[in-house]
């Protein structure tokens, strides 16, 4: 709600931008997880019931594993030669980033479009400058979409809804990240009387990969290296287990969760490096540090327990300067 009758909520200004215009693209950060692909679903049902035309234009199409979420395809590519014209006619929204240094190609539509909104539930980076619904409260992006679909009277046909269970799920590592609240089950709740079957989304998403996945998972678990007297767990991904598994580089977003299963860790670390050869690092933490301080240090973001960033060194470089980092937020470790 407003702080007072003079000023809209975060969320009323969402829905006046929804209001006044009639044509939108919408949009997330490059290499989109479910629950930036799901934000987009849910916007893209809201938008669609108010008679508004919507395109959803992303860096690259879902990776393989997110594709059961949008059985209609609606999720395309953006390329100038055929979506060229759109951002003169239309209003941008960008979901689950704030950061418009993280949407990839589609950075190029801002300064076409008529206006520019984002619904992002992380940290601020402080150089971004696009405003909108930001609530590091929120447990995911797809939370904040089905709010805004409840406080816009549209009820989500089942596909949608599935779509944004999947996100909740991911983003909340199935219900267990620190920002799952009672706000998150009551969504989730909404979800399953809305027709979403849990076992059957989780298993979509975490029991469907191919055996590429699996064979690259053991590359990148064999270089598995503990610092820190055994509280951070470090693993490195190349171009070349790529090369060698046919794996794709989204493939690798879930490896970094796995040394958190022991006990005695309390960051994990993975530097993972794709077939171009660029390097992006992804952090994950209980809670005892965060690792979103950590990954602002070096322009990326995130929350207290999952962040990243990518990085213009290489790989030796990149861990070197990360782990000097954790050891600078972190009293009593030493790398």
């Amino acid at each position: 709600m407003a702080e007072n009758s003079g000023q809209a909520s975060p969320q009323e200004q969402v829905l006046r931008f929804l209001e006044r215009h009639d044509s939108f693209i919408l949009t997330t950060h490059e290499n989109a997880d479910a629950d930036g692909l799901g934000a987009e679903l849910v916007f893209a049902c809201i938008l669609g019931q108010m008679g508004k035309k919507v395109r959803i234009l992303n860096n690259e199409i879902p990776a393989e594993r997110f594709r059961f979420m949008d059985p209609g395809r609606l999720i395309e590519s953006w390329d100038p030669s055929l979506h060229g014209g759109l951002p003169g006619q239309s209003a941008l929204l960008i979901l689950d980033t704030a950061d418009e240094y993280n949407i990839g190609r589609t950075k190029e539509i801002l300064a076409s479009v008529r206006e520019t909104m984002a619904v992002d539930h992380h940290e601020k980076n402080k150089f971004s400058s696009i405003a909108g619904l930001i609530d590091p409260t929120a447990s995911s992006a797809c939370e904040l979409a089905v709010e805004t679909a409840l406080a816009a009277g549209i009820k989500i046909d089942n596909n949608t809804a599935v779509a944004a269970f999947a996100g909740i799920i991911y983003d909340t590592g199935s219900l267990s990240y620190i920002k799952t609240t009672v706000r998150t089950f009551r969504i989730c709740l909404m979800l399953v009387e809305a027709g979403v079957v849990p076992y059957s989304v989780y298993g979509k998403l975490n029991e469907s990969g191919s055996m590429k996945t699996l064979l690259l998972q053991k590359k990148v678990l064999s270089t598995l290296d503990i610092r820190c007297g055994g509280r951070v767990a470090v693993q490195v991904l190349r171009k070349e287990d790529l090369e060698s598994t046919g794996a794709s580089f989204e493939d690798a977003e879930s490896f970094v969760n796995v040394p958190l299963y022991a006990k005695d860790v309390a960051v994990s670390v993975l530097v993972k490096e794709n077939t171009e050869g660029k390097v992006r690092c992804s952090l994950r933490s209980k809670g005892e540090i965060n690792v979103s301080k950590i990954a602002r240090a070096f322009n990326g973001g995130g929350h207290v327990t999952s962040a990243g960033f990518r990085s213009e060194s290489d790989v030796e470089e990149t861990l070197a300067r990360v782990l000097e980092k954790i050891g600078e937020n972190t009293a009593g470790m030493e790398t």
